[in-house]
């Protein structure tokens, strides 16, 4: 038996220090998938933390037929997803006040490189873009993906495919072709 199956039993019969060792161990992740599907950072701490409140409503009737941290990145999707609705629906402001402090980097490259892929993750179809963060922000295997979002594997990798196509036509061709990692690490056709 795993420590998440362990520490799953124990707070399904209430212990709280489990309920708590379990949001512990897995906001990290759950954090990650809120903020690169829904992008603007105080949105998507939101996200987080709607996905933190689903856990714990929903952990007394985790039944196990998958993995735990499969069955958490499901809530975290749709919590981020949900997000994204709500976003949509708020009124879009008109000022250009309020567009004009656009806060600038401190100039490294790797937090502009993050900058970039954030804001590019952005402009991608939601279907691709979490698609997209399930895969290389969660590194999970297209099975897993495939369950949480509730189609089949074959949607999961045409998904993939079109995002990442569209990544790289935001992104740009910035790297020397020899030290260019393979978008799919994980062994996946």
């Amino acid at each position: 038996m795993t420590h998440d199956e362990l520490l799953v039993r124990r707070a399904q019969r209430g212990d709280q220090k489990a309920v708590d060792s379990l949001l512990r161990e897995h906001y990290d992740s759950v954090r990650a998938v809120c903020h690169r599907i829904v992008i603007n950072s105080d949105d998507a701490d939101d996200a987080t933390q709607m996905a933190l409140i689903a856990i714990v409503r929903a952990l007394p009737s985790f039944d196990g037929r998958s993995k735990f941290s499969t069955w958490v990145y499901r809530i975290a999707t749709n919590a981020a997803l949900d997000e994204v609705r709500r976003i949509r629906r708020r009124a879009t402001p008109h000022d250009d006040q309020i567009f004009q402090s656009v806060p600038v980097a401190d100039g490294s490259a790797a937090v502009d490189a993050q900058l970039d892929v954030s804001a590019a993750l952005g402009q991608i179809p939601e279907e691709f873009r979490v698609a997209l963060v399930l895969r290389h922000i969660a590194d999970l295997d297209y099975e897993e993906i495939a369950v949480i979002l509730d189609v089949p594997v074959g949607t999961v990798r045409s998904r993939l495919s079109r995002g990442r196509t569209q990544l790289t036509q935001l992104l740009g061709n910035r790297a020397p072709t020899d030290s260019r990692q393979n978008l799919d690490t994980g062994g996946q056709p």
